[in-house]
């Protein structure tokens, strides 16, 4: 059989390994958020009353459409009985 070699690994060559990592998952997340092209404050205004008016919009219709099967549903209470 073939044995597998195998490095030992210091346990001070893993730590500083750990703090590389850290170092490079810093460096790149810097790098990534300078190529973002964030929003106009014109364009988050625009998008927050869209939202707004949306939510508003569903939260009406929800609110008719269960009125109205109360309704229905007391009446067919009423009639059942």
């Amino acid at each position: 059989m073939a044995e597998k070699s195998e490095k030992k690994v210091g346990f001070f060559t893993k730590v500083k390994n750990f703090f590389k990592r850290i170092a490079k998952y810093f460096r790149d997340t810097a790098s990534e958020m300078k190529k973002v092209v964030w929003p106009s404050k014109k364009q988050i205004i625009n998008n927050a009353l869209v939202v707004l008016v949306v939510v508003i919009v569903a939260a009406v219709l929800i609110f008719l459409l269960d009125s109205l099967f109360g309704f229905i549903l007391g009446l067919l209470l009423k009639t059942a009985v």
